[in-house]
C-alpha cells in the first residue's frame, strides 16, 4: 500500500500486521529483523512523526518464540545479530528523538536530514563510535551541545538550518574532516574552530559572516574552503598559512583586497568574483604560481599586471565585468591558458572582433605584439605618406584611411549603407595584405565585387547586418578564412561548397531564417564556435555536432526546438551550450541553470541503451 509523503512523493509502507502502532507509526517486523542481521536500518521518507518504540528496543524485543527455533534455521539465529552501525531517519516529520538512541553504542552513521528537529537527545553525546552525523534541513537554532561530545565525528553536516551561533566547544571535535554549516544565519565563527586541524573540507557559504577569526590559519589540513555569499570585508593574513589548501571560494562578499597567500603552494582554484577588488599585484601573483583557475569576475579591476605570467599553469581566467581597457601582451605567453573571459569590460586597445575569435586567437594576438616594432613609414605606390594629407581613399566623406589599413591589416567599410566598395579601396587593401574585412551594417545582398583580390590573405570576414538571402558559392574560395560573421541577414541555407573552408573556426549565424543547422558545417572539423541563435531552428543534429572534434561553444537560444536529443550529451567537447528560449519542456530551466557540464550529464543519463 502506498501513502503520500509531505512533498507528494509516494511512500511505500511494506506491509501490515504485527506492526508497532503504539505511537501512530508503522514498521513491519521484517524490516527490524533485517536490520538486526545487517546492522543497518533505513526508515527514510516514511512520513514518521516520531520514531517507533520498536526501533529503540530493536534488540531487547527479540521474543522467546524466536529464540526457541531450530538450530538449522540460519535466518532466525538471533545470537548472530549484528550491532546497528547505520541509522537513516531522513526525510520524515520528526520533531524530536528519544534517549533510546543510547541503545546503539556501535552507531557510526546517523542521518537525520530533512526533518523538523529543533534539538537532539543528550544520548547522542555518548555515541563514541559515531563518525558521520547529518542534521541538514531541520529547524536547529544552534549546534546542540551533545554534538560537541561525539568526539569521534569525522563528518558533520548541518546546512539549511537557522543556526545563528556555533559554540566554542566545536573545537573538541578534533577528528572532524568534513564540516558543512552552509545556508544558516551565522554572523561569526568561533575562535576554537582553529582547533579542527584535521578538517579537510569546510563549507560556510550562504551565511552572514562579517569576519573570520585569525585562528582559521591553524586549520592546517584544510583543502577545500567555501565562504561564498557572506558579508566578509576582509580576510585574515593567517589564511596564507594553509599549506594544503587547494580550492578557495569567496565569491559574493565585500572584499576590497585579498591577503598574500604566502604558503598556499598547493592552491589550484581561487574564486574571488563578485567583490570590490580594485587591484591584484605582482606580490599576490607570486603566491599563486600553482593556480589553474583564477576567477576575478565582477570586481573593479582597471589593470592586469604583466606578472600574470608567473601563473605558468593557469588554465582558466575570468575577468568579465571589470574596468579593464586592455590586457598585458605577456598574457599570450601562458601556454596552458585555455579560457579567457572578458565580457563586460570597456576594452579599447583590443578590437572586439579579435576577442570574439576565442582564447587561442586572442593569445596569438597578444603574443605577436610583445616588443612589436613601430610600423615603418609607408611609401609604396598608392600608399604615400599621409603627412599633411587626409590619407582617405574611397571618397573624402565616407572614405577609409590607407595608413590605418596598412598598419592594422583591417578594411573597415561598415555602417555606410553601401552596396559596393570603391575599386581604389580594394587596390590598397590588396597591396596592404588585408586579413580582416568588415562590411557589416550596409545593404549588400551578394559578395562585393573585387573581394576576390584578397583571396590569399583574408582570414576574417564580417557580412553581418546586410540583406543576404543567399550566400554565393564563391565564399568557398577563401581557403584561409577562420571567422565568418553572417548575423542579421535573411539566410536559410549555406552553399555545400563551403566544406573546402577547412580552417574555419568561428561562424556567427544569429538572427537569420535557418530551420536546421546547415549540414555543411559538420564538415568543418576545426570549427570551435557556432552561434545560430534567434533563428527558426526546430531540430538538433546531435550526431553532426558530435562529429566536430573542437566544437566548444554552441548557441541555439531562442529558436523553435521542441525536443533536445539525449545524444547531444555525448558532445563532451562542448564547454558552453546555450539552448534556453525554446519550446521544449525537458530539460527543465532548473537543469539549464546548472551550466553546460550538468546539462550534458543530464542528457547522457537520458540515453536509452
Amino acid at each position: 500500500m502506498a501513502t503520500r509523503g509531505r512533498r507528494g512523493r509516494p511512500v511505500l509502507n511494506p506491509g501490515f500486521g504485527k506492526e508497532d502502532t503504539k505511537n501512530g507509526s508503522t514498521i513491519h517486523p521484517t524490516i527490524l529483523k533485517q536490520a538486526r542481521k545487517s546492522g543497518q536500518l533505513n526508515l527514510s521518507g516514511r512520513s514518521l512523526a516520531t520514531v517507533p518504540d520498536a526501533v529503540w528496543s530493536l534488540y531487547a524485543d527479540v521474543s522467546e518464540e524466536s529464540k526457541d527455533v531450530s538450530l538449522d534455521n540460519s535466518e532466525d539465529r538471533w545470537w548472530d545479530s549484528a550491532e546497528l552501525t547505520k541509522l537513516i531517519l531522513a526525510s520524515n516529520w520528526l520533531t524530536s528523538l528519544a534517549e533510546g538512541l543510547s541503545n546503539f553504542g556501535a552507531l557510526t552513521v546517523l542521518d537525520l536530514h530533512d526533518n523538523r528537529l529543533e534539538s537532539l537527545p543528550e544520548a547522542l553525546g555518548g555515541l563514541k563510535n559515531l563518525q558521520k552525523l547529518d542534521i541538514s534541513r531541520n529547524k536547529m537554532f544552534e549546534l546542540p551541545e551533545c554534538v560537541t561530545k561525539a568526539v569521534s565525528l569525522r563528518t558533520l553536516h548541518m546546512a539549511h538550518n537557522q543556526v545563528a551561533r556555533i559554540d566554542e566547544r566545536i573545537g573538541n571535535l578534533n577528528n572532524l574532516e568534513d564540516l558543512d554549516v552552509s545556508n544558516n544565519q551565522l554572523q561569526a565563527l568561533p575562535r576554537r574552530i582553529g582547533h579542527l586541524s584535521r578538517l579537510s573540507k569546510f563549507n560556510a557559504s550562504n551565511n552572514k559572516i562579517q569576519r573570520l577569526p585569525p585562528d582559521v590559519g591553524a586549520m592546517f589540513g584544510l583543502r577545500y574552503c567555501d565562504l561564498t555569499h557572506n558579508q566578509l570585508g576582509e580576510l585574515p593574513n593567517n589564511l596564507g598559512h594553509l599549506l594544503y589548501l587547494e580550492q578557495l571560494y569567496v565569491r559574493h562578499n565585500h572584499l576590497a583586497d585579498i591577503p598574500l597567500l604566502t604558503q598556499c603552494s598547493k592552491l589550484k582554484e581561487l574564486h574571488l568574483g563578485n567583490n570590490r577588488i580594485q587591484q591584484i599585484t605582482m606580490a599576490h601573483l607570486e603566491c599563486l604560481k600553482s593556480v589553474t583557475v583564477l576567477d576575478l569576475r565582477d570586481n573593479q579591476l582597471t589593470v592586469l599586471p604583466e606578472a600574470i605570467t608567473l601563473l605558468e599553469g593557469l588554465e582558466r581566467l575570468d575577468l568579465s565585468n571589470n574596468n579593464l581597457i586592455g590586457l598585458p601582451f605577456t598574457l599570450g605567453l601562458i601556454v596552458s591558458l585555455k579560457s579567457i573571459v572578458l565580457d563586460g569590460n570597456p576594452m579599447k586597445s583590443i578590437r572586439r572582433d579579435i576577442i570574439m575569435r576565442g582564447t587561442m586567437e586572442l593569445k596569438k594576438y597578444l603574443h605577436n605584439r610583445i616588443d612589436e616594432p613601430k610600423p615603418p613609414p609607408i611609401s609604396s605606390q598608392g600608399l604615400e605618406s599621409t603627412e599633411g594629407q587626409s590619407g582617405l581613399i574611397g571618397g573624402t566623406g565616407d572614405g577609409v584611411s590607407a595608413h590605418d589599413m596598412h598598419t592594422s591589416k583591417l578594411l573597415d567599410y561598415s555602417g555606410k549603407q553601401a552596396t559596393d566598395v570603391p575599386l581604389d579601396v580594394w587596390a590598397v587593401a590588396e597591396k596592404s595584405g588585408v586579413m580582416t574585412v568588415d562590411i557589416s551594417k550596409n545593404k549588400f545582398s551578394d559578395l562585393p565585387n573585387n573581394l576576390m583580390l584578397l583571396q590569399d590573405t583574408l582570414k576574417v570576414l564580417n557580412l553581418g547586418f546586410n540583406c543576404f538571402t543567399t550566400l554565393h558559392q564563391d565564399i568557398s574560395l577563401f581557403m584561409n578564412l577562420v571567422s565568418l560573421d553572417l548575423r542579421n541577414n535573411s539566410l536559410s541555407a549555406l552553399p555545400a561548397d563551403m566544406e573546402s573552408l577547412e580552417n574555419m573556426r568561428d561562424i556567427f549565424l544569429s538572427c537569420n531564417r535557418f530551420t536546421s543547422i546547415p549540414p555543411v558545417l559538420f564538415e568543418l572539423k576545426k570549427l570551435e564556435i557556432l552561434f545560430i541563435d534567434n533563428c527558426k531552428v526546430d531540430t538538433i543534429d546531435a550526431g553532426g555536432l558530435c562529429s566536430l572534434p573542437r566544437i566548444g561553444t554552441l548557441d541555439l537560444q531562442n529558436n523553435n526546438i521542441s525536443q533536445v536529443p539525449p545524444e547531444l550529451g555525448n558532445c563532451t567537447q562542448l564547454k558552453s551550450l546555450l539552448i534556453g528560449g525554446n519550446s521544449f519542456r525537458n530539460p527543465r530551466p532548473a537543469v539549464l541553470a546548472k551550466g553546460t557540464l550538468a546539462l550534458l550529464e543530464y542528457l547522457r543519463n537520458k540515453i536509452v541503451t
